[in-house]
C-alpha cells in the first residue's frame, strides 16, 4: 500500500551540473529537468525565450522562470511569460503592470490567452491611456481590441475618435454604451450621427435619439425611421432635452393617430 505522505511530499529539485548544456536541455521532455533549467542562473535571454516557445511547459516551469533573477526582469521574457497560455494566474496577472503600452495591446489580442488575462491586460492599458502620447492613442484606436478602442470613443481629438469608430473590432454594443453614458460625447454623437457604418443600426439610432449632443436635424430623421415602440422607450427612459422630448411626443401622437407603427 502506498504511503499517503509520498503523494504530498515536495519533489526534490534537480541541480544541474556545471557542464550542463542548457541549449539542449530546454527541449527535454522531463518536467523536473525543465524546472531545473528555468531556475538556472546561467540562463540567457535567448535560451529563456526559446524555452518559452514550448507550448507544453508545466506551470511550475513558468513559475520558476519568473523567479529566476538572471532573466525575470528582461522585458522580452516578462512579455513571453505573461503571454504563455499555461502561465499560472498568480504569475501572469502581476506581470501586466510591468508591460508597455503595445505589449498590453498584443496580449489583449492573443487568441490563445485566457479571457480573464486578456481582460486584465485591457484594464491595465485603459488606466494608462491618459499618460500615453497622442500618436500612441491613435495607433491603439486603430489596432487595439474593441474594449480599448471603446475607451477612446470619448476622446477630445477628432482623429482618434474617428479611428476608434473604424476599428475592425469595434462593436455596436460599445458605441451604444458610450452614447447612453453620455459623458464626453460632445464629439461622438455628431460623429456617429453621420457615420455610414453605424448610423443605420437600430440600437445606435435609439441611443443617438436619447443623447443630448445629437444634432436636432438628425433627431428628426431618426424619429421618422424608428418604430413606435422604440420611440416610446427613448421617451420614457432617456434624459432628453426639452425640445427633443416635445418633438418626440408630437411624432408619437401623429403616428399613433395615423395608425403607423
Amino acid at each position: 500500500m502506498t504511503d499517503k505522505n509520498e503523494t504530498t511530499q515536495t519533489k526534490r529539485k534537480i541541480v544541474l551540473p556545471a557542464d550542463a548544456q542548457l541549449d539542449r536541455l530546454i527541449h527535454d521532455p522531463s518536467s523536473e529537468i525543465l524546472v531545473a533549467v528555468a531556475a538556472d542562473q546561467r540562463l540567457t535571454e535567448d535560451l529563456a525565450l526559446a524555452l518559452l516557445n514550448r507550448r507544453d511547459l508545466p506551470g511550475e516551469v513558468l513559475q520558476e522562470l519568473n523567479r529566476n533573477t538572471s532573466v525575470a526582469r528582461l522585458q522580452k521574457v516578462r512579455l513571453a511569460v505573461a503571454a504563455h497560455p499555461r502561465t499560472p494566474r498568480h504569475v501572469s496577472l502581476p506581470l501586466l503592470r510591468a508591460l508597455r503600452t503595445f505589449e498590453l495591446m498584443h496580449l489583449a489580442l492573443l487568441p490563445a490567452l485566457a479571457a480573464d488575462v486578456k481582460r486584465a491586460a485591457e484594464e491595465v492599458l485603459i488606466t494608462k491611456l491618459a499618460s500615453v502620447s497622442s500618436g500612441e492613442r491613435l495607433s491603439l484606436a486603430k489596432q487595439a481590441s474593441g474594449r480599448i478602442a471603446a475607451a477612446l470613443l470619448t476622446h477630445k481629438e477628432e482623429r482618434i475618435l474617428q479611428a476608434a469608430l473604424l476599428n475592425p473590432r469595434m462593436t455596436e454594443a460599445h458605441i451604444v454604451k458610450a452614447l447612453k453614458a453620455e459623458a464626453g460625447t460632445e464629439l461622438l454623437a455628431p460623429a456617429v450621427a453621420r457615420h455610414q457604418k453605424w448610423l443605420p443600426r437600430m440600437e445606435v439610432k435609439a441611443a443617438l435619439l436619447g443623447n443630448r449632443h445629437t444634432p436636432f436635424a438628425r433627431v428628426v430623421q431618426i424619429a421618422a425611421e424608428l418604430p413606435l415602440r422604440a420611440l416610446k422607450d427613448v421617451l420614457h427612459n432617456a434624459r432628453l432635452a426639452p425640445n427633443v422630448k416635445g418633438y418626440l411626443r408630437e411624432v408619437l401622437a401623429k403616428r399613433a393617430g395615423g395608425g403607423i407603427s
